[in-house]
């Protein structure tokens, strides 16, 4: 019996989201579903408040917490822990306050990270307005500069590239504009926010633009798809695969978890990571 090959590693810096559809949940069943051994450093709680037109409940873990993580697993897998397979990409989620993001901004600038995808999540609603505005300060200032890879939902680039975003060719010039500023590749995600039948998403990467587009699947939002196109990216980055190519793959896997998304007792619904695996 010949020994398999050891799979990619992939990192992800998030949030618990209590009820599995988000956050570092969602990323480790992505990880999973690409063939990729997922580990996860948590940096907040969030809970939604059934009682509280289902707002989020948040609970930042303590910055040393943070730090312990981050040592663990790069003690574990970093490029000076000898181990066979090293981590080289690392997926940023929600992080949530200023203290967390310069804990993070140490970890980063010293692992060695080849792979630094950020999902910059500049809103979390339950936070109080000025905590909030300090913490996407803060993401803008340390954490992008480090990201080789972007993925911002239709709110957030308006906010990175301080454009109103209307038109997929507004989506274009906002992608342009993410890219000048941080010099990473950009996915900017276009989903039911604009008008026509199709979620259109935009990649650029300095040289290539790209249109991404598949009909849509309903007119709202559904709960992990922006956790699992970032993550999704990130598996297939930590496999090999070039930043466009990582692309067009995660907006595959997202368009089928939201065909096969899932239904609660909340007013929303969750994407299923192993949808596409169910057609």
């Amino acid at each position: 019996m010949t020994e398999s090959a050891s799979p990619a590693l992939a990192l992800t810096i998030a949030g618990s989201e209590a009820t599995g559809g988000a956050g570092a949940q969602a990323d480790l069943k992505t990880f999973q579903e690409l063939g990729v051994f997922g580990i996860a450093n948590l940096t907040c709680i969030v809970s939604f408040d059934p009682n509280n037109n289902w707002g989020h409940r948040f609970v930042p873990v303590d910055a040393q917490v943070i730090a312990d993580q981050l040592e663990a697993t790069t003690a574990a897998y970093g490029p000076r822990s000898g181990a066979p397979t090293v981590l080289d990409t690392v997926k940023i989620g929600m992080l949530g306050s200023p203290a967390t993001i310069s804990t993070v901004q140490t970890a980063l600038a010293a692992g060695g990270f080849t792979n630094v995808v950020l999902d910059p999540v500049l809103i979390c609603k339950g936070q109080e307005p000025g905590h909030a505005l300090d913490t996407d300060a803060a993401l803008k200032a340390q954490i992008l500069p480090l990201a080789t890879f972007v993925t911002p939902n239709h709110f957030e680039a308006e906010s990175l590239s301080g454009m109103t975003i209307r038109t997929v060719e507004d989506l274009e010039a906002a992608a342009r504009k993410i890219h000048e500023i941080s010099g990473a590749a950009v996915l900017a995600k276009g989903g039911v926010r604009l008008d026509g039948p199709d979620a259109v998403d935009i990649f650029f990467d300095g040289e290539t633009l790209e249109v991404l587009s598949a009909p849509k699947v309903g007119e709202v939002a559904v709960s992990g798809a922006g956790c699992s196109l970032a993550a999704a990216v990130t598996a297939e980055l930590a496999k090999g695969a070039t930043a466009l190519e990582a692309a067009r793959t995660a907006k595959a896997f997202v368009t089928e978890g939201i065909k096969n998304r899932v239904a609660s007792g909340a007013p929303f619904t969750a994407l299923w990571q192993g949808g596409a695996g169910a057609n």
